[in-house]
């Protein structure tokens, strides 16, 4: 046995080499191992398929194709699995604050597995929001060679020859709570928005966090950009699990491509797409585990000479469907690296540069128009809009396309809880004029940050997207659009300025001055400080309390294993 092929063992040798490891060995002959895998690299095939989403159902089937991959290679391929939970359907829900945390549970879940068997490889198949983030955070903290697969875009739902997704459904209700539509039609668009696996087929926060995987070049060229259900997509899989074995060979870890430049890659790319504003949150916490000096600042700074052009939903009109019909984002990135906005010179999975995969990449046809030209973009900067002011010293995410105006000076309708918001709203005591404040959701106060899609849906529904606006310490979906400011830090929880806010107060967004400002003399807003008592926790056993007590600021990307 040579000694690269021992280098490319140095995990799964501690395990199985040797006769006092013959009890190891006698347990993987039970699962499948014959004596010549023993001697292969084993590649651990984290899946996380589940049946509680449609994002995840068809993912054991992509799992076995990666495995298959690894095993043609010359590896030995080991399925295991982690956890997955549903934003779609827990949205609004009690249940909806155990998304962000999933994330968390999936990176230890994986981070678990993989370094107690030994592998020495990973393919990470993620399917919904936060299992991209879970995958990518475990891969760079173990930092063994590997590479993440993307599971892929749902197919657009039909009716009434109207082009439906998930986003369409929550906005019904909304209409639905205005008389625009009855029972019926409420249903049937209910019945046909999802036609079966995939992820939410707009420029949501899945398909926001496959692209940014794939620009930072931990993924394969086009993963993100494939259906659900494609021959494409198992190809890609079985590439990504052969592939794994070449950076075995050359000994290329996710640290060496997840660098800071790869970082500011995956940030252009985000912009340019319109991408889900919670990729702020995500690419912190992802640089995090990367050992990589990452800031909220540093959005803004590339946001400066990045221009948004893609017209993708929410805010635009296409899906990812038809992003895919003209070529996905290798196009994209193509032209991006042509002007001078990307860093070509950036290492990724396949072993060559950026700029190498991206050599012979053709360009878009002339007849599109999902993805406008750099010069007819459809924001000269970017959407993602990082505000500071006396609402939110340490920052606030807005997502601002220019569709909604670049500010909004409001009144200001406080509420503990995104029910309670929800409730007036449906209720019709939200007016034109009003800035929702809904609190009480940050990481530690809520716990888990829940992400506002009901509410801000809702408010479409009813007409109100460009008459009101919002501002949280919780998140907002990738599939939400409108004048909103989450993240919001500090939290009111843990006394930010939001705690204070009372029912009448003004309060000015202003993107241009990329300010969040509260219309009270700072004397008023420090007395009102003085006389406010933090709420007691609203958990104190289980996951959830265990994420209250651990989790940092969603301005440091709400990671759990912060040092200080």
């Amino acid at each position: 046995m040579s000694d690269k092929k021992n280098d490319s063992r140095k995990f799964s040798s501690q395990v199985v080499d040797g006769m006092e490891r013959a009890p190891s060995r006698a347990m993987l002959h039970a699962v499948g191992f014959n004596d010549e895998d023993f001697k292969k690299p084993q590649v651990g095939v984290a899946s996380t398929w589940a049946m509680v989403t449609p994002c995840n159902m068809h993912i054991n089937g992509l799992a076995d194709d990666a495995a298959k991959g690894v095993n043609a290679a010359g590896g030995k391929g080991v399925i295991f699995n982690t956890i997955t939970i549903s934003d779609g359907i827990s949205m609004g829900t009690e249940g909806m604050k155990y998304s962000l945390t999933s994330r968390e549970v999936i990176a230890d879940s994986i981070e678990t597995v993989v370094g107690c068997q030994g592998f020495d490889g990973v393919v990470a198949i993620g399917g919904c929001d936060k299992n991209m983030p879970g995958c990518m955070i475990a891969l760079a903290r173990l930092n063994r060679p590997a590479i993440f697969v993307y599971g892929g875009t749902i197919l657009s739902g039909c009716h009434k020859q109207r082009k439906l997704d998930v986003i369409s459904v929550f906005e019904a209700v909304g209409a639905r709570a205005n008389n625009l539509i009855d029972d019926d039609e409420l249903h049937a668009i209910e019945s046909k928005a999802i036609p079966g696996a995939g992820s939410c087929g707009g420029m949501y926060t899945a398909n926001t966090m496959a692209s940014a995987i794939e620009a930072m070049g931990m993924s394969l060229p086009n993963s993100s950009a494939q259906a659900a259900i494609s021959t494409d997509k198992k190809k890609d899989c079985e590439d990504a699990g052969k592939a794994v074995l070449k950076l075995l060979e050359l000994d290329i870890k996710p640290r060496d491509i997840m660098t800071r430049k790869a970082f500011e890659n995956a940030i252009t790319v985000v912009i340019a797409l319109g991408g889900s504003t919670n990729a702020v949150l995500h690419l912190l916490a992802m640089a995090h585990s990367a050992n990589v000096d990452l800031k909220l600042n540093d959005f803004t700074e590339i946001g400066k000479r990045v221009p948004m052009v893609a017209d993708l939903k929410p805010s635009g009109k296409y899906s990812m469907g038809e992003l895919i019909e003209i070529g996905g984002i290798q196009p994209l990135m193509k032209i991006l690296l042509d002007a001078g906005l990307l860093h070509g010179d950036c290492l990724t999975v396949t072993g060559k540069t950026l700029a190498e995969n991206l050599a012979d990449v053709a360009p878009y046809p002339d007849d599109q128009d999902v993805i406008h030209s750099l010069d007819n973009a459809i924001k000269k900067d970017s959407h993602l809009v990082v505000l500071h002011g006396n609402l939110a010293s340490e920052g606030a995410v807005a997502k601002i396309t220019g569709k909604e105006g670049l500010g909004f000076t409001g009144t200001a309708r406080v509420f503990d809880s995104e029910e309670d918001s929800m409730a007036s709203i449906l209720s019709g005591s939200i007016k034109e004029g009003d800035v929702l404040v809904i609190r009480y959701e940050g990481p530690k106060g809520g716990p888990g940050m829940r992400e506002m899609l009901a509410p801000t849906s809702a408010i479409m529904g009813r007409g109100l997207g460009d008459k009101v606006a919002f501002i949280t310490d919780g998140r907002f979906s990738g599939g939400t659009h409108g004048f909103v400011v989450g993240h919001i830090t500090p939290e009111a929880f843990q006394g930010g300025a939001i705690a204070i806010v009372e029912d009448g107060d003004t309060i000015t967004i202003d993107s241009v001055k990329n300010e969040l400002r509260l219309h009270l003399d700072d004397e008023v807003i420090q007395q009102r400080l003085a006389n406010w008592k933090q709420p007691k926790p609203r958990y104190t056993r289980g996951v959830l309390s265990k994420y209250a007590k651990l989790v940092s600021s969603a301005s440091e990307g709400a990671v759990t294993d912060k040092t200080s």
